[in-house]
This record gives C-alpha cells, sequence and structure tokens, in this order.
C-alpha cells in the first residue's frame, strides 16, 4: 500500500524540517510549502491525505486556509491539522470552530505528531467507510444502529440523524438554523426551538451511558459534538 501523503504548511524553515523528519520517519510521503497560495495549488494538483497548517503565515492565517478548505467541496472532507503556539482554550476554539480536526500547540514532541496525524487520519478513514466514532459512541450508517460500548443506545429517527450529521462534523459548532437545514432540510417549517427539544433527548438516550458529555451547548452559538 502507498505511504499516506501529508502537506505541512509552515513558513519557519527549521520547524518544517523537523516535522518533515519525523512524518519520513514514520513513513509518511512529505510534501512542503511555506504559504497559503503554494499550499492551494499543491491541494488542487495532488490532493494529500491529510494537511498540518500553521496559524500564522505570510500571505493569509492557516485559519482561512481551513475554512477555504472546508468551503471547497473537492476538499471539505480533507483532514486537517492546526500547528501553533497559540496554548490559550479560546485560541483552539477558534481554530477548532474554522474546521480543523486537531489542533496541537507548539512545541510538541516527534512522537505526539507522529500520534495525533495516526489518529485523525484513522478517523477520517473510518468515517469514509461507514462507521463514525467518538469516544465510546459508535455510529453505523449502514445498520442505523448506535452503540456505547457494547451496549446499543435506542434513539429515535429525528435523534439518530441529529447524532449521525454531529459525528460527521466533530468539534464544529452549528447553530440551530444551520442544524434545522442540515438535518430536518430546508422546505421542512419547524421552530428554532425544535432542535433544543431533540437535543434534549439525546443527551437523555446518551446519559445512561455516560456519554452525554459529548453533545455541549455553545453559549450564544449552538450546539456541537466534542471527545472532551
Amino acid at each position: 500500500m502507498a505511504p499516506r501523503k501529508v502537506l505541512i504548511v509552515e513558513d519557519e524553515a527549521p520547524i518544517r524540517q523537523m516535522i518533515a523528519f519525523n512524518l519520513s520517519r514514520a513513513g509518511f510521503d512529505v510534501e512542503q510549502v511555506a504559504d497559503c497560495s503554494a499550499a492551494r495549488s499543491r491541494i488542487a494538483d495532488t490532493p494529500p491525505d491529510l494537511v498540518l497548517v500553521d496559524w500564522m503565515l505570510p500571505d493569509a492565517s492557516g485559519l482561512e486556509l481551513t475554512r477555504a478548505l472546508r468551503r471547497d467541496e473537492a476538499s471539505r472532507s480533507l483532514p486537517v491539522i492546526m500547528l501553533t503556539a497559540r496554548a490559550a482554550e479560546s485560541d483552539k476554539v477558534i481554530g477548532l470552530e474554522s474546521g480543523a480536526d486537531d489542533y496541537i500547540t507548539k512545541p510538541f514532541s516527534g512522537r505526539e505528531l507522529v500520534a495525533r496525524v495516526n489518529a485523525v487520519l484513522r478517523r477520517a478513514a473510518g468515517a469514509e467507510a461507514g462507521s463514525l466514532e467518538i469516544g465510546e459512541l459508535r455510529l453505523d450508517p449502514v445498520s442505523h444502529r448506535v452503540h456505547a460500548g457494547p451496549a446499543e443506545v435506542a434513539l429515535g429517527p429525528t435523534e439518530y440523524r441529529l447524532l449521525k450529521f454531529l459525528m460527521e462534523n466533530q468539534e464544529r459548532v452549528f447553530s440551530r438554523g444551520q442544524l434545522l437545514d442540515k438535518v430536518w432540510g430546508r422546505n421542512v417549517y419547524v421552530e428554532e426551538r425544535t432542535v433544543d427539544v431533540h437535543v434534549r433527548r439525546l443527551r437523555q438516550a446518551l446519559e445512561p451511558f455516560a456519554a452525554d458529555r459529548h453533545v455541549q451547548t455553545v453559549r450564544g452559538a449552538g450546539y456541537r459534538l466534542s471527545a472532551g
């Protein structure tokens, strides 16, 4: 099997080379660019399996690049890990809400980097294969069954669709209006508070398995599904 391709987007050459060395040693096919423009061009020409992007870049921020990738149908599901020296919780939230699949703060060890890259790639492969996982929860869209560990979780059809959508978009915050569009459909006219009712039912179904903690309210913004 061909090695997985990782694109490093980092303008500081020593850091870029250190990352490339560790990933190459772990068996990855590594490509390097120093700015967002070069990254967009490389992704369009030869899409990688994963992108490592620095927050601060000379022509645009890593946040802007990540948002652009998420807006483009061709790169919407491309795994992205953000690398940055910004360690504040608020910065991490911003990075994840921009569409990053993971967020690694500098300095970091080569072992941690490789482990995080492998974890994100495994999660992406699981989603492609149809199985969605977060923590102890596993959703099989083929059988329409949800398990928490070995136990099956009983969900109504709307709660199932809500959980499936959130599991497909982990760590991303969605407003009530966005959830109505994505889960209920744009041609269905129901009140936004309906979302609150079904989120509450979803949490109640997950509570016996201590999995309700994954469904988080973001004050003033909406809801997200988080491993934390």
